[in-house]
């Protein structure tokens, strides 16, 4: 049956940075290391202290203690353990210019943005902004849990007056942008109407597929990508590039009541202005940017922050549309250029001043629309990913802008996004059209290179010069050969720490540095119910059945089969056909077999609590909730042919081919 674990890396992410602790003892930085990491001090303007200045700026008051704790005492957000980024000396294990995003990223607390405009920053890994209407609040993007948007909106009202939240905005589809909305309203005040929840056209379905599909995978690859493992220190995790992590605790969900569909739309909300504009495609599937006329004030969603951004998240999601990133950004100069004093994003800090505001979307725009053509232009010359993604540099007029440094995205991996995105995986070497799986082809490389001891030996000599990439590559193959080669794994782990201290990219060096702790360490076994039932209950009956067919295991399937009636009555009595057959399930909408083995008349949320296993049919039936009939056993069978997904599968380390 299907385990609980149906959320994205984000959620699994928060979770589970709980549990990061120290199991080895990492290494010094080599002396390699420490020339690649000074070339930074040169190449960047260290001088220039504008964002210190723009971070501090309408500083009110601080979170209290630096932690957060939820109802039951937990702490789900605690910055003391950054507390060692204050120190004014760079680490040699830490590249400068990450350094400086670390500490800058460090701010936290109530900070006044403009007249009736506050944001809570640092309480999270996004910012939670509020709009001071005539009467009550609006609050744009509640944080990812309940308790860190409930430790937000009670440091506001600390110290201003409290008046009553009136509508919450969900800028985009990501939950970092929605998962506290239950720590500052409740369900019954969107029911009598006391509170709107405002949101663009397909947030919901946005929100829920992306959290559900591929969740396990993006999960576990999430542990990667934000360093979940690693202690917080300078030889460890330092920042997750649009802020320091994430909170830990309730993921929650409410539904949109108010739906945005087009830009220029505009509500006018106690008292407030609002301007919509649409960008589908850019930073989420479903995202919007709002102009607020009455201050002169653009809230920019997540495109455009202090970081050059993921066309591809390393976690894995789908490919980002630079063109359409670039064509947003624009069209909010024209549109709203000449009418802006202050932007705001939901990360990061806000930028002042039209003379300042301006170049800066500039030069965020160019610098997609830079990666965007210049990798086609790589690609229409016969390029392959890895190669468009080492020619192509970007100007320094754009690349040496603060804000376009690759903090999360990085023109490595974006490069290759938009290959991605126009040619998808195979670069048309028919030796990559059909190669062999990585364990066996790792045994012939190292039976090529003359065995493991003496690939070992070369590399121990790259190691010294410093080739650290290569390596890493060469040990990839002893250590995929041989899972159990203790000399192989240790010196690409030693590589991949020190690849990890060089980069700028906190993601790459989270990557890098959880490799490994995972060569050291081996795969941590963790087992922890992640899910979030708001997540879970909103999906759709169509995302039920998909998720069900996703997880179905085919091979085992085969040869069974069973046909299957379904009457959601909480859904106004939606019908759907279901089936399985040849090792897939099918379903139709508004039908119904005339002749199935097995029908049942249940609510929604009860099916879906089945299907994770929160509940059973006969719970259901004895409760009054579900009415079946036919034969039971064979929609037990069909339960007994979900996957249950396992978060602990090997990434530096091979997997057992099913």
């Amino acid at each position: 049956m299907l385990n609980r674990k149906l959320v994205c890396a984000f959620i699994i992410f928060l979770t589970l940075s709980a549990y990061a602790q120290e199991a080895t003892q990492p290494k010094d930085a080599t002396d390699f290391t420490k020339k690649e990491n000074a070339k930074f001090l040169q190449m960047l303007n260290f001088a220039d202290k504008q964002d210190y200045a723009d971070a501090a700026r309408g500083f009110v008051a601080a979170l209290p203690n630096g932690e957060i704790k939820d109802d039951k005492g937990n702490v789900i957000w605690d910055l003391n353990v950054y507390a060692f980024e204050k120190g004014e000396q760079v680490p040699d294990t830490v590249n400068p210019s990450l350094w400086r995003l670390a500490q800058l990223n460090l701010n936290n607390g109530l900070f006044k943005v403009t007249d009736r405009i506050y944001q809570i920053r640092g309480l999270d890994l996004s910012n939670m902004s509020i709009l001071e209407g005539d009467t009550g609040l609006i609050v744009i993007d509640p944080l990812i849990s309940k308790g860190a948007a409930k430790a937000g909106i009670d440091l506001y009202y600390a110290n201003r007056p409290a008046k009553p939240i009136v509508a919450v905005v969900y800028t985009h589809s990501h939950v970092d942008h929605f998962g506290g909305v239950k720590g500052i309203v409740n369900q019954a005040d969107i029911a009598n109407g006391k509170v709107k929840i405002i949101a663009p056209d397909g947030f919901l379905a946005e929100a829920i597929s992306e959290n559900v599909y591929a969740g396990n995978a993006m999960s576990r690859r999430a542990q990667y990508q934000y360093g979940i493992f690693l202690p917080r220190g300078a030889r460890g995790q330092v920042d997750a590039g649009l802020g320091k992590s994430g909170s830990t605790g309730e993921v929650t969900l409410i539904a949109p009541t108010t739906t945005i569909y087009k830009t220029g739309e505009k509500l006018n909300i106690d008292g407030i202005d609002m301007e919509f504009q649409m960008a589908p495609d850019t930073e989420a599937p479903a995202e919007m940017l709002i102009y607020l006329p009455q201050f002169k004030a653009l809230a920019s969603a997540e495109d455009l922050t202090h970081t050059l951004h993921n066309l591809y998240t390393l976690r894995g999601a789908q490919v980002r549309d630079a063109n359409k990133w670039w064509k947003t950004i624009n069209e909010a100069i024209d549109r709203y250029g000449d009418k802006i004093d202050v932007i705001f994003a939901q990360h990061h800090w806000p930028k002042w001043g039209n003379e300042n505001i301006v170049p800066y979307m500039k030069k965020q725009r160019n610098i997609f629309k830079y990666i965007h053509d210049q990798s086609l232009r790589y690609m229409n010359q016969g390029y392959t990913p890895i190669e468009v993604a080492e020619m192509l540099v970007v100007p320094d007029a754009i690349a040496k802008e603060w804000y376009n440094r690759g903090y999360y995205g990085s023109v490595n991996h974006d490069s290759k996004a938009v290959y991605q995105r126009y040619l998808g995986w195979y670069d048309s070497n028919p030796a990559n059209l059909h190669p062999i799986i990585p364990a066996e082809a790792a045994k012939n490389y190292v039976k090529y290179m003359g065995g493991a001891n003496k690939a070992i030996k070369m590399a121990k000599d790259d190691y010294k010069k410093g080739n650290y990439r290569w390596v890493a590559e060469v040990m990839k193959q002893v250590v995929y050969s041989d899972p159990n080669n203790k000399e192989a794994k240790e010196l690409q782990a030693d590589a991949f720490e020190q690849l990890g201290y060089q980069q700028e990219n906190p993601t790459w060096r989270n990557e890098y540095l959880m490799g490994a702790y995972e060569l050291r360490n081996g795969v941590k076994q963790e087992n922890i119910d992640v899910a979030s039932i708001d997540v879970i209950l909103a999906m759709t009956p169509e995302m039920i059945f998909d998720y069900m067919g996703l997880a179905l295991n085919g091979p085992k399937a085969v040869g069974k089969g069973g046909t299957f009636n379904v009457t959601f009555s909480d859904l106004q009595n939606q019908k759907y056909a279901v089936t399985l057959e040849d090792g897939v399930l099918v379903y139709s909408p508004d039908k119904l077999h005339k002749q199935a083995d097995f029908a049942m008349t249940i609510p929604k949320s009860s099916l879906v609590q089945i299907m994770v296993g929160m509940t059973t049919i006969d719970k259901e039936v004895a409760a009054g909730n579900a009415q079946v009939t036919g034969d039971q056993s064979k929609f037990n069978d069909l339960l007994g042919l979900l996957e249950k997904f396992s978060p602990n599968f090997n990434i530096v380390t091979p997997n057992k081919m099913s």
